[in-house]
């Protein structure tokens, strides 16, 4: 069942965005199924789709297939806080690579001009590639949303200056920062290896492994603040 009619497994919050700003737009009809694939293996040898390929990409377009919406992101641009909106397209792409420990799958992902190509892992994680190896954002398309949510949450809040991943501010913050900001609770329905957020009442913190080849990923961080009176 598409996730629009039925929001389970999801947060709170994530449910709410969604029913705020996803709706779902028709997909091609004509696209052929996965079963029906002929694939290049680790040798490049073409071989009939794999079950687990088939059933994670199956899954994917039976269960986002056709989702849209919006993420609000607020910034800093010339020391004022800005808000941004970027659109996210869940709609497969003919793109299908062998990786290790399974297969990788493209999908259209953010829409904006990019080298990043999105992909889904056929373990289920949600990454990107810039044309070479599959690097891990987050743990599934759930973790994904919820992660949207918050971005869409925090843009009622106030961004702290340098601390956000745009090409007109500064990427990372002294750690220390950080440290002054009490108790942050880690919110895991959102959170993996390459991504943390972490939240109190009055801050939001999300840490991030940068979408790069370099080794080990730079890491980078943004912060929110807002009132609690």
């Amino acid at each position: 069942m598409h996730v629009l009619d039925d929001l389970d497994g999801l947060s709170p919050r994530a449910q709410a965005f969604l029913r705020r700003s996803g709706d779902r737009h028709p997909v091609d009809t004509d696209r052929l199924s996965t079963d029906y694939l002929r694939v290049q293996d680790r040798s490049g040898r073409l071989i009939t789709a794999p079950v687990e390929l088939i059933v994670r990409r199956e899954g994917f377009a039976q269960r986002f297939g056709g989702l849209r919406y919006w993420v609000r992101h607020a910034v800093r641009w010339d020391g004022e806080p800005y808000e941004t909106a970027r659109r996210w397209d869940f709609v497969l792409e003919d793109w299908i690579r062998w990786e290790p420990g399974g297969w990788s799958f493209g999908w259209a992902g953010e829409h904006v001009s990019s080298p990043v190509r999105y992909l889904v892992h056929t373990d289920g994680r949600f990454g990107v590639t810039l044309g070479g190896s599959f690097l891990e954002v987050s743990p599934s398309i759930y973790h994904l949303i919820e992660s949207h949510a918050l971005m869409d949450e925090t843009a009622a809040w106030e961004p702290v200056t340098g601390s956000a991943l745009e090409p007109w501010t500064a990427s990372c913050v002294d750690g220390r920062l950080l440290e002054q900001f009490g108790d942050l609770r880690l919110l895991p329905e959102a959170s993996g290896p390459c991504e943390r957020w972490l939240r109190s009442d009055a801050v939001t913190v999300r840490q991030i492994r940068r979408w790069t080849e370099d080794h080990p990923r730079p890491a980078s961080v943004q912060v929110w603040t807002r009132s609690t009176h």
